[in-house]
Order: C-alpha cells, then structure tokens, then sequence
C-alpha cells in the first residue's frame, strides 16, 4: 500500500481530517488523532486500537501489523507496515480505530 493509499482511505472516514503531530501527518475525528503517517519512518503508518482490537490485528497480519514501541503500544497504538498491507486490512483497522476514538 502507497502512503497516498493510505491517506486516501483515512480521509474517507466520515468526518475525518488530516493534519500533522510532531512532523508526521495525522488523521483525526473531533480534534482526536485516530492514525497517523510517518511514524516510526515513512514506510509505516499506525492506528490506535482498543487493547483487544490491537491483539485481533496482529495475529491475523502479524506482517502487517505490531504493537508500537513503550506506553503506546501497550494501550493500543498499532505500527502498520504499509508495503505489506491490503486495502480491505487497512479499511477494517481504521474503522475499528474510528470506534475506538469515537467510543473515548
């Protein structure tokens, strides 16, 4: 998957809008970052998960997906390695990080 990919199917969240934290582009519903571009380099991209979700995720793909690194990880932030990953994937992580935002 392309970075545009990616980007292309996180705007088309409803009500989702792009924006940048900490120099990587972010998307966000309600002013809250639910997946961002760039991080930890620009071959990946991640989406924040409930616990549960994040778990789900990894062990289907785990290709495609891994906890990120510290804190993070542990509450549900999900590095996706894009050059592996497929759009049906990437469409059901970021609607279940939708949820997640949404719910919080």
């Amino acid at each position: 998957m392309t970075v545009e990919k990616f980007r292309s199917l996180a705007l088309s969240i409803p009500g989702a809008s792009e924006s940048a934290h900490m120099g990587h582009a972010d998307f966000r519903l309600e002013g809250r970052v639910f997946a961002t571009l760039g991080y930890p380099d620009e071959r990946h991209a991640m989406v924040k998960l409930a616990r549960q979700q994040q778990e789900k995720f990894v062990k289907i793909a785990p290709d495609v997906f891994s906890p990120c690194a510290g804190a993070w990880g542990r509450r549900g932030a999900t590095a996706v390695r894009l050059a592996s990953a497929g759009v049906g994937l990437i469409r059901a992580a970021l609607e279940e990080a939708r949820r997640e935002t949404i719910r919080n």
